[in-house]
């Protein structure tokens, strides 16, 4: 399934989504990635607040990885769309 992502508020509503569509809290995704429970309500909450090799990472441990597309016919300074689609990243 793809979805597109153009705005901090929509990566963190999928974040917390696709989190919670493998039937992993807060505690248990933190657990794979080595961190804690606050760290992942933070980095949901504020997805600014981690490296685009961070987010990669915790999108691997969801299952996903970033595609990016140009978005057709847009003149908006959103240039592309970030669509999370499994890609390895160091943390």
């Amino acid at each position: 399934m793809r979805y597109p992502i153009q705005t901090p508020s929509q990566l963190s509503s999928h974040l917390r989504a696709l989190r919670n569509e493998r039937g992993l809290s807060q505690a248990g995704l933190g657990a794979i990635l080595g961190l804690s429970q606050t760290r992942i309500a933070r980095i949901e909450t504020d997805p600014l607040s981690i490296s685009a090799g961070q987010l990669l990472r915790v999108l691997s441990a969801l299952g996903m990885r970033m595609t990016l597309e140009p978005v057709t016919g847009s003149t908006t300074e959103a240039a592309t769309d970030i669509t999370a689609s499994t890609i390895k990243g160091d943390w």
